[in-house]
């Protein structure tokens, strides 16, 4: 898909929402989408990683403008963008017109993952969403279900809920490292990176592997 229409504001879907909301939130995840290329094609490690095929299904849980797969876009992966029912504004029209695969989703219920499990899962502001419609636990419990072994998720949300999460997903037996944001430590919002560990139950003990 052509990279040159990601990068730029779709006017013609601006109508499904007010102007003012989709100027802002288009200015937020593009700076967001930039942030991310610098990290995705500056550091050669995860460059390395993107080009190996070693994640090749990706879901973005709260896809807003699509900006996480437009900053990541590849041959040798798709993105799987959602967009929750519970969101202030749907935004999936803009998805389609920047040419990128989107479906609406309630995360508060199972999603149907036939025939493929994801390597790589998003999750921008997605419990703050759910704060108060739903049990973290069975939101991050779906994720485990839907996340391959040693398969990542890249949580960004308010400390306190991150906190909460990495106390969540440890009992788990996922790994996670706490991040301070892009823009520096003043930032509320936190950086959780977690990735899902190959562990199996072996007579009376668990061994992780």
């Amino acid at each position: 898909m052509p990279r040159v229409r990601m990068q730029f504001s779709p006017l013609k879907s601006s109508a499904a929402i007010s102007p003012d909301l989709f100027f802002r939130l288009f200015r937020e995840q593009y700076c967001m989408t930039r942030r991310v290329e610098l990290i995705c094609f500056n550091d050669k490690k995860i460059n390395r990683l993107l080009d190996t095929g070693r994640y090749r299904n990706i879901m973005d849980m709260n896809a807003g403008l699509g900006s996480f797969a437009a900053a990541i876009q590849s041959p040798k992966l798709w993105v799987m963008n959602v967009m929750p029912t519970t969101a202030e504004k749907s935004t999936l029209e803009v998805i389609y017109e920047r040419g990128l695969i989107g479906i609406y989703h309630d995360w508060c219920k199972a999603f149907s993952t036939y025939p493929r499990t994801y390597d790589l899962i998003h999750a921008n502001g997605l419990f703050s969403l759910y704060k108060d419609k739903c049990n973290a636990e069975d939101i991050l419990l779906e994720m485990d279900r839907i996340l391959r072994p040693e398969g990542a998720v890249i949580f960004r949300d308010e400390v306190d809920t991150l906190i909460k999460v990495k106390k969540i997903v440890a009992g788990m037996r996922w790994d996670t490292k706490m991040v301070d944001h892009e823009d520096g430590p003043l930032v509320p919002k936190k950086i959780l990176i977690a990735v899902k560990q190959y562990w199996v139950v072996d007579g009376n003990s668990t061994s992780t592997q």
